[in-house]
């Protein structure tokens, strides 16, 4: 039987500590997506629906009505958290251009925060809107009452 050549071994080693350096990365780059959903939240969903979620941030008292405790989703949906319904909600794109809604329009909102950043690059604004709006909706789903 023929021995692994000192060169092969090293490979062996090499691969090893590759492969391990890449799964040690994955539950960080798993954090840094939950934490961006709760970023996203914190800086535009905040002020109205509060920093827990429950419909007490600062701007309360300046709206028509109390925002919804985002908390109670799912409660309120027989347990499923409804995510295509406040996937709707968020992106806004079916909201007369001079509807009643207190809730800006997100999805017109993340586009045109996006544009402003990648001004001179080309990229997939639908993409983007998707990606930050799934965010949130992650991050909602992680603070359902259960």
């Amino acid at each position: 039987m023929k021995q692994p050549s000192i060169k092969m071994s090293m490979a062996g080693v090499a691969l090893s500590v590759l492969c391990s350096a890449a799964l040690a990365q994955a539950p960080a780059q798993a954090q840094r997506v939950k934490d961006f959903g709760k970023s996203l939240y914190e800086a535009n969903c905040a002020s109205c629906h509060g920093m827990n979620g429950k419909g007490g941030g600062p701007f309360v008292e300046l709206l028509r009505r109390r925002p919804t405790d985002l908390t109670l989703e799912a409660k309120n949906n027989q347990g499923v958290f409804p995510m295509d319904r406040l996937y709707a909600v968020i992106e806004g794109a079916n909201v007369p251009s001079h509807g009643s809604r207190d809730m800006p329009i997100w999805g017109r909102e993340f586009r045109i925060k996006d544009a402003e950043y990648y001004i001179d690059t080309p990229y997939d604004a639908d993409a983007l809107v998707r990606a930050r709006i799934l965010s949130l909706l992650e991050y909602l789903n992680r603070i359902q009452v259960r």
